[in-house]
């Protein structure tokens, strides 16, 4: 899965002695419980599904996944000459093409690791989070926004892609992620991101910085083509910018480094997520500066990590997608700020606002791996049908990773489709041309 890159630099804060916190989990639990943490096996339980089933899972897996990514490719490669003609309609055809990866990482999500999905925000969400009657999830936000996250897993911006598909309108084709550079040459998958036009960092600002502002000013430039709507003229592409401010996953190996750092630095360390890093971000929001006016902000948890280990050593590819072990629940808590309070022009206090928010997560998520789940506000969410008595009101949607039809991920194969039944159409109009062969003839 895609590792992402937060983009640079920390600046350090002399802390406090109450802010300091234990970064050693497995050390924590046994100083609290005088016992080692719960193994993987003992959190997850047995693997639902026997050894058989497991690998028939994992054939169907990896034909479905090899298939839908070579038909995603060839659809991109179709349309790269569009590039030529016009590039207004070459973004819209790409764009078209992400929201194939986005109806695929749903159904992929849907079929093989169904989970309950949590979701929770605060006062500034209001009118934003929404439940129909279908148990749908539909957001409101807006087409063009930032959005940070903390990063728990290689799947969270899985479920980041799931959420601008659930919003109105849909925005899984319009969604853009910072990555690191050396996910540029993986095979087929590398290219494609090429295509999807996402943001590639070699983590060393002095040559990153050039990079990221060309991508931005692009996601800035006003076009004419489909995407612009009906009204005519030239407007702003719908965007969703996903940043990962901690710049990679947790592992024991990031958390090492983050403790090692944050002691160096004289910073306070994060318990549950690593320190985040705020010039990218500070970047980014710069350059948007009038483009956009929100930055969301995304706080995710993962029911079943015990302490000690971590996201990535319990929620495998084997264990999730094969052995049907997927996590209990997965949760998401919501903030919006508005860009124009932010203070993006000050280095340090931009730094200072970020790891505030970073400790306001970390806080987040000491109290979900205790209850199970986020804080919530109650005037949040909005769930249609529901009674609108103020003692009823609850904090949280749950809901689930599914498609609006269920059979909407063929569209996936259909420019494949499409390409090989004209080129057979082509084949015979030329045999007849040549007179080889009848028009359409067996």
């Amino acid at each position: 899965m895609a590792q992402t890159n937060g983009v640079h630099n920390r600046k350090p804060v002399r802390p406090s002695p109450a802010d300091r916190v234990p970064s050693n989990l497995a050390t924590e639990w046994q100083a609290w419980l005088g016992s080692s943490p719960p193994s993987v096996e003992e959190t997850l339980g047995a693997p639902k599904h026997g050894p058989l089933l497991a690998s028939l899972r994992s054939i169907a897996f990896f034909v479905y996944f090899l298939s839908s990514c070579l038909c995603m490719h060839f659809a991109q490669l179709l349309g790269a000459p569009l590039y030529f003609v016009s590039k207004d309609w070459f973004y819209a055809y790409m764009a078209m093409t992400k929201q194939y990866f986005g109806l695929f990482a749903t159904t992929m999500t849907q079929w093989w690791s169904p989970s309950v999905i949590r979701i929770s925000g605060d006062k500034s969400m209001a009118g934003l989070i929404k439940q129909g009657e279908d148990g749908m999830l539909r957001m409101a936000f807006e087409e063009r926004l930032v959005l940070m996250a903390n990063h728990q897993i290689y799947t969270d911006w899985l479920y980041l892609w799931w959420i601008s598909y659930t919003n109105d309108p849909p925005m899984h084709g319009h969604i853009y992620i910072i990555l690191k550079e050396s996910l540029k040459y993986a095979p087929i998958i590398g290219p494609a991101m090429m295509f999807y036009g996402f943001i590639f960092m070699a983590r060393k600002w002095s040559k990153d910085q050039e990079r990221l502002r060309y991508r931005i000013q692009k996601l800035s430039t006003r076009h004419s083509g489909p995407l612009s709507g009906t009204g005519g003229g030239s407007t702003l592409d719908p965007m969703w910018l996903l940043i990962f401010p901690e710049g990679t996953n947790i592992s024991a190996n990031t958390r090492q480094n983050s403790a090692t750092y944050s002691a160096k630095a004289g910073i306070a360390d994060m318990k549950h997520q690593l320190l985040p890093r705020s010039t990218g971000l500070q970047f980014c929001l710069q350059e948007l500066k009038g483009t956009v006016d929100y930055l969301y902000d995304c706080t995710i948890g993962y029911e079943g990590i015990p302490p000690g280990l971590y996201g990535q050593d319990v929620f495998t590819l084997r264990s999730v997608y094969f052995q049907g072990r997927p996590p209990k629940s997965v949760n998401m808590h919501w903030r919006r700020y508005a860009i124009a309070s932010l203070p993006i022009n000050d280095s340090d206090a931009m730094y200072q606002w970020t790891l505030q928010r970073w400790r306001e997560k970390d806080e987040m998520l000491e109290q979900f791996y205790k209850t199970g789940k986020f804080p919530g506000d109650p005037v949040a969410v909005e769930i249609e049908g529901a009674p609108r008595e103020k003692e009823w009101k609850t904090p949280y949607i749950n809901t689930e990773v599914k498609p609006r039809n269920p059979v909407e991920f063929l569209q996936i194969f259909a420019p494949v489709v499409t390409a090989g039944l004209v080129g057979r159409v082509l084949v015979q109009i030329i045999d007849r041309i040549v007179g080889t062969a009848p028009l359409f003839g067996s």
